[in-house]
């Protein structure tokens, strides 16, 4: 007789829920050297075979295996997850801090809108009340699907004002999943919302004076219209780079009522 699959169930807002185990991955998938998103000029994600002698890293090319060097720029290539240390002085590793694998999560489309404000913001959560949440993902509209490769230096994304971040603070989430390439605008030079984000003053460099140190950004997620606004469980994967952003993977898995 087979064993039947482990039921694991979570806690939100006072009710019991089922955690399904058929996770939807939003993380656009980084293909090197083919059409990807990109941001602030940074050079395309890109593979070169390994060469060393006799040798090429290419079975395409007569080598005995593939090995190659990827080149990529986390913040503007693909789905990143970023820390504190994106905008301080200490180089702080997105590895450290990112320590909440796991989050009741709230999924919300809002738009389409230039500006992301707190009543916009508001009237998308609804019913719902934030503060019951440790994560928060935001789809914006139109979701169309060239986000999976869109320029955003040619096309300017939304962007989030100061009072809905700081509303967002004042609920507790630790972990923001946006579709956009910044929670600011391109030519921000302050990053004004991802400082509030942390809890630092303006234009503070220490993470000294963070209030948030732990909670993370995760930016350049693609959430495909089959996935309905509500209730998840967010299952943050992040790449083990000692760096101030990485790659990351971030999946929902969906909730029922227990």
């Amino acid at each position: 007789m087979a064993t039947p699959a482990p039921v694991v169930t979570v806690e939100i807002a006072g009710r019991r829920w089922r955690v399904g185990t058929q996770g939807r991955d939003i993380s656009i998938p980084l293909e090197f050297d083919a059409p990807q998103p990109t941001f602030f000029g940074a050079s395309p994600a890109a593979a070169t075979a390994v060469s060393a002698g006799s040798f090429v890293g290419d079975v395409r090319r007569g080598g005995s295996c593939n090995c190659s060097t990827h080149t990529l720029t986390p913040h503007c290539n693909g789905t990143h997850t970023e820390c504190v240390g994106h905008v301080t002085a200490e180089r702080l590793s997105v590895r450290d801090l990112a320590g909440e694998h796991l989050s009741a999560a709230l999924l919300v489309s809002v738009g389409p809108v230039p500006v992301i404000t707190r009543a916009i913001l508001a009237a998308a959560v609804a019913s719902h009340d934030l503060s019951h949440y440790r994560a928060l993902v935001v789809r914006t509209l139109p979701n169309t699907r060239d986000k999976l490769e869109r320029n955003y230096d040619r096309a300017p994304a939304p962007y989030f004002a100061a009072d809905a971040m700081g509303w967002i603070v004042d609920s507790g989430i630790a972990a923001l999943v946006v579709d956009l390439p910044s929670l600011d605008r391109g030519d921000d030079p302050e990053l004004t919302t991802h400082r509030i984000f942390w809890g630092l003053p303006p234009g503070a460099t220490s993470a000294t004076q963070a209030t948030r140190r732990t909670a993370t950004v995760t930016e350049l997620a693609f959430i495909d219209d089959s996935i309905a606004d509500g209730q998840y469980l967010l299952n943050l994967q992040v790449a083990p780079f000692v760096a101030d952003a990485a790659p990351s993977r971030p999946i929902l898995l969906p909730l029922m009522p227990s």
